[in-house]
């Protein structure tokens, strides 16, 4: 009797010992398809700054090697700062994003400042900080991902039940939109603006609100380009370039010179004539007119495939991490496939001629530090969401608030939070199961 006793204990013993080790989180499992086309971006991003700054560096710095130099400073440290993040539990963006908004509005809020803020062709959007400049309203989108995730996840119920509760979220925006519109930047109110959207959207505002919300929000974005003379400019210069080729529509002609001049393969990387102090902007906001140039319709095809895979497989991940009960992470990881989309979308739109200029990088491939940290940091975080998703890590990390607010957020959501595809993206059986196993 007691050596069947003894053998029970032990066998409990091993159990409990087992089931510790099965819910210990692997640091690095994560998705490999979002990692590699990442990392990809990423070089070709070192290519393309050293290829289309270097004449611009040799003529306003005297070094060819100045903004790549810089740029890869900048790498180095998102790197870092990747490596940090992607260890860091889901539960700790979730208790510290009201922190971070207010951090995000205090930034908007000094950058106005004269003496403070840095002002460059006629807009302050810039903090100095030890040699190097801050561009305050990359770090206010990605507090806004942060923040908005969580409030969707705490207080989902009431955005679906009333207007008070779709109020909150627009009332954050309208408040970012009037600070970035005094500096003035255009184009990241309207990349906020479609992050805001897209997720109370999908958090499952109702259709009407979300149509009246759209519509005014269409009318509002109207007005303040109707009502800029420097906005409608753009705007005639844009509808026809040529007419005022070297003036107005300079920028956009040389862009479109580049593109011609690319055809099918390019003129061979390190070739192009329009990077040699024809196009203005050519290691920033157009750099991918140098790449068409370089690389052609070819080269221009495999850099939107690598942006769309890793869109699409962020918005992916978002689809599993609210089916797996992280909607918290979910929201994340469709925020930030948004803010990629957007900005992708308008920088290639813009040096195609497709949209007016507007001062918006390419994700991971423009010249920019601020950029490039933001784009960094929220990929590690979307990365730590799919290791979290397979290592069924929130058992142990998440705090009890989160576990129950997001519970609660998929009971009440369904399958979809508001959004279709959510639900054929599995079985009513597997659904519940993961349920089951929310934050446990």
């Amino acid at each position: 009797m007691s050596t069947a006793l003894a053998a029970a204990k032990m066998a409990s013993r091993q159990a409990n010992t087992s089931d510790k080790t099965e819910v210990k989180p692997a640091v690095f499992q994560f998705d490999s398809l979002l990692f590699w086309s990442w990392i990809a971006l990423l070089l070709l991003g070192v290519v393309m700054v050293a290829s289309a700054s270097i004449s611009y560096a040799a003529a306003t710095e005297g070094d060819p090697a100045f903004y790549i130099k810089k740029h890869l400073v900048f790498l180095f440290m998102g790197g870092i700062t990747s490596a940090l993040l992607i260890r860091l539990p889901l539960a700790f963006w979730y208790q510290v994003a009201p922190f971070v908004l207010l951090v995000a509005y205090f930034l908007l809020v000094i950058v106005l400042i004269p003496g403070v803020g840095i002002e460059r062709n006629g807009a302050r959007r810039w903090l100095g900080a030890g040699g190097a400049t801050i561009q305050v309203a990359e770090l206010a989108k990605a507090a806004l991902i942060i923040f908005l995730s969580a409030y969707l996840v705490r207080q989902g119920d009431t955005l679906r039940a009333s207007w008070y509760g779709v109020s909150k979220p627009f009332g954050l925006l309208v408040l970012f939109m009037a600070l970035l519109l005094l500096q003035p930047d255009f184009g990241s109110v309207v990349v906020m603006a479609g992050i805001t959207v897209v997720l109370v959207f999908l958090a499952g505002m109702h259709f009407l609100k979300f149509i009246s919300v759209a519509l005014l929000g269409l009318g509002a974005l109207s007005y303040f380009v109707l009502s800029s003379e420097y906005r409608m400019e753009r705007i005639t210069s844009y509808l026809d370039p040529w007419a005022d080729q070297f003036d107005s529509g300079y920028q956009l002609t040389q862009s479109l010179i580049a593109f011609g001049r690319g055809e099918w393969f390019g003129v061979g990387l390190g070739n192009s004539l329009q990077k040699l102090l024809y196009l203005p902007e050519a290691h920033t906001d157009f750099v991918f007119a140098v790449l068409a140039e370089e690389l052609g319709l070819l080269g221009s095809l495999v850099t939107i495939a690598l942006l769309s895979v890793l869109i699409g497989r962020m918005f992916q991940l978002g689809v599993r991490a609210v089916n797996a009960g992280l909607a918290f992470g979910g929201f994340i990881a469709i925020g930030t496939a948004t803010m990629f989309a957007l900005q992708s979308l308008i920088n290639i739109g813009v040096a195609c001629g497709l949209f007016p200029t507007k001062g918006l990088t390419l994700p991971f491939i423009s010249a920019g530090g601020s950029s490039l940290l933001v784009c960094m940091a929220m990929t590690a975080i979307c990365l730590r969401v799919s290791q979290e998703i397979q290592t069924k890590a929130q058992r142990p990390t998440a705090s009890k608030a989160l576990k129950r607010a997001e519970k609660k957020t998929v009971n009440k959501s369904g399958a979809a939070l508001g959004f279709s595809i959510f639900a054929k993206s599995s079985g009513k059986k597997s659904r519940n199961k993961n349920l089951r196993e929310v934050g446990a």
